[in-house]
């Protein structure tokens, strides 16, 4: 009976340290390098506001957050290394306006967007711009119209591929103006924006952000912004709705997943790190620089958010469902 009796102290002593070390260990998160999926190319607008927030999550974290980058088929390749990816908090998944769309465009996906992620925030929204290449004679969107309606399917323009918000601006642009123009898809906003330099392609509706640095050197000839009004940034160019459009607006966001079946306590600690991310004030100041609306949304706004936007896109690109595939 006295042995019984050391071995229950023994138990009762030890089960508590073995509970405040789980209890320690769970508190502790992250305690090794976390992963960012950035599912483009470097240079892309995805791969600057990725670097961006990695940064302010490995101030918030106190631990490494790196960016991963995973282009190919409009953002699916890297969505689907996340989907598959352990639901730990170790890998977050940076998403974006084309994830909706893909859920239309694509039959075969190896992911389902909202069952296979949880969503921890809105990042951010970001307008896209219009730019040609100087080249082209054109400097205005009454312009580009003129010269699209005179020479039917002479005229084309790059994309980040099928689903990409560089596609839909364009085909949304198309749509309202009643203009032939030719797509040439790329694997990323580095390939596709360098088309864009070069003169590869003539028009390039890409978001803000990459396109910021050459519309202000000049490289690229800017005609108008898909926002509803003129942003400050770029006050001097008119919105595609003061150019004859009145309807057109649109823009691109960026926000954070992880797979799902991470665990609720994880998914609060990289909301609340990414909100001390959004508040960093070298954080703020560099995208709002780049054009970039700050949001930061709880994360059951942002699965709302996520299924308000296939619903809203499906009406849009169903039609074109087949030429993704």
């Amino acid at each position: 009976m006295r042995m019984l009796r050391s071995g229950v102290t023994v138990a009762a002593v030890a089960c508590p340290l073995c509970l405040f070390a789980v209890h320690g260990w769970a508190q502790s998160y992250p305690v090794k390098v976390v992963r960012l999926i950035v599912p483009s190319s470097p240079g892309s607008g995805f791969d600057v506001i990725g670097r961006i927030i990695a940064g302010g999550l490995t101030e918030a974290f106190g631990q490494q957050v790196i960016v991963d980058n995973r282009a190919g088929a409009n953002g699916n390749i890297g969505a689907e290394v996340a989907a598959k990816a352990p639901p730990d908090g170790y890998t977050l998944l940076l998403a974006a306006a084309s994830h909706p769309a893909n859920v239309i465009l694509y039959r075969n996906l190896q992911f389902d967007l909202v069952r296979d992620f949880a969503p921890v925030t809105l990042l951010a929204t970001s307008p896209s711009v219009v730019v040609v290449h100087p080249s082209l004679p054109v400097k205005s969107i009454g312009d580009l119209v003129r010269l699209a309606k005179a020479r039917p399917g002479a005229i084309n323009y790059g994309s980040t591929g099928v689903g990409s918000t560089t596609f839909i601006g364009a085909e949304l642009f198309k749509e309202k103006a009643g203009v032939n123009m030719v797509h040439v898809p790329y694997r990323g906003g580095g390939e596709a924006m360098t088309a864009a330099l070069s003169g590869e392609v003539s028009v390039y509706f890409p978001p803000l952000a990459p396109a910021l640095p050459y519309i202000r050197s000049g490289r690229v000839r800017t005609l108008a912004v898909t926002s509803a009004k003129r942003l400050p940034l770029l006050s001097e160019y008119p919105t595609v709705a003061e150019s004859g459009y009145p309807s057109f607006q649109f823009g691109s966001w960026n926000g954070i997943m992880v797979p799902a079946k991470t665990p609720k306590e994880t998914i609060a600690k990289i909301h609340s790190a990414t909100m001390s991310a959004l508040k960093n004030p070298d954080v703020r100041k560099r995208l709002s620089d780049l054009g970039y609306i700050i949001v930061g949304d709880q994360p059951e706004q942002f699965g709302a958010f996520i299924k308000s936007e296939i619903e809203s896109l499906g009406k849009i690109l169903r039609d074109l469902r087949g030429t993704a595939e």
